[in-house]
């Protein structure tokens, strides 16, 4: 097996820029700040959403036997040589893996790019484990995936530790109209989740009530999900309908995202250890005179207020108390 996967923000700009970096034309995220299907009805051509959710061992949402909570699998589907679905088998691939489950289903409306194009017609007549081992062994897609994890120095984000009870898991998971029926696209889970009858029109108010229904199980002390929304690149609409407040508000948010992307792959342990170097090596050429010079005018100062107050003099009564950087 190729190298491990990191773990990737569920971040708008992280994955809009992840699509391009693969070579998806015209496509971008953006992130739901409330359950709202006008809203998200607002977004079409609307092509998926992807869900973040915590997912420790007992989660309330787990399916029991053969059968999901909510919905049934769609076991022919998973074999479908038509539905791209394919079981997650390696850790911390579920976000590009959920991203990759709508895109990869909406060929028809959506130019992938060459290298997505290819590895959808090697893998889509395989079972549903052998796309995921595919998947996670493609070192292209890996590569793009880890160029978006934040930089750490101290820590693997390849390894999580399975016996640490504290440390919450979450995971990502794909909805997505497809030849009419509402899919919920998860690799943890056996087969399709199939949600009934949807059209492309239906599926803002139906897939927001699926979603819905599954945060309630979490209860009221829950509060820690994130949905984003797969559309057509805003910028044009932007320019077919002539708005250009739009246009520039877009084309802003591209400019901030790629800056927090670029700040994503750097970190800053050795900049920090440069700048105290440089104060320390300020101070030590000024040498232990100049030092405590320095000390000395700071204690000078400080009786000069104190002997004002004592005087009268403070202005605010004595109480006011100011520091001199």
């Amino acid at each position: 097996m190729s190298g491990g996967w990191n773990t990737i923000e569920s971040d708008a700009g992280v994955f809009t820029y992840l699509l391009d970096n693969l070579g998806v034309k015209d496509v971008q995220f953006e992130e739901l700040l409330s359950l709202d299907p006008d809203s998200l009805a607002q977004l079409y051509p609307l092509y998926g959403v992807i869900f973040l959710f915590k997912f420790p061992t007992d989660s309330p949402y787990r399916a029991e036997g053969d059968k999901p909570l909510d919905g049934y699998f769609d076991y022919a589907a998973a074999e479908s040589p038509r539905l791209f679905f394919a079981t997650q088998t390696i850790p911390n691939a579920c976000g590009t893996q959920a991203l990759l489950s709508v895109l990869l289903n909406k060929t028809e409306s959506i130019e992938i790019g060459s290298t997505l194009k290819d590895f959808r017609e090697f893998t889509i007549d395989l079972p549903a484990e052998f796309r995921g081992e595919a998947l996670s062994n493609s070192d292209v897609i890996r590569d793009v995936h880890n160029s978006f994890a934040k930089s750490s120095p101290f820590v693997d984000e390849t390894v999580r530790n399975a016996n640490d009870e504290t440390e919450d898991a979450f995971h990502f998971i794909a909805y997505t109209p497809f030849e009419g029926r509402l899919y919920e696209l998860d690799g943890l889970q056996p087969a399709p989740i199939s949600h009934g009858g949807c059209t492309e029109e239906e599926f803002p108010g139906k897939v927001i009530d699926v979603i819905q229904r599954r945060i309630a199980r979490y209860g009221d002390a829950e509060i820690r999900f994130n949905l984003l929304a797969m559309t057509r690149d805003l910028r044009i609409r932007a320019r077919e309908i002539g708005d250009l407040e739009l246009l520039e508000r877009e084309v802003q948010k591209r400019k901030e995202w790629q800056y927090e992307n670029a700040l994503r792959k750097h970190n800053f342990v050795g900049f920090a250890g440069e700048v105290l170097r440089g104060v320390v090596a300020a101070k030590l050429k000024a040498g232990e005179e100049e030092y405590d010079k320095w000390i000395e005018g700071g204690k000078q100062k400080l009786l000069k207020r104190i002997e004002d107050r004592q005087k009268g003099k403070g202005g605010g009564g004595g109480d006011d108390v100011e520091i001199e950087g």
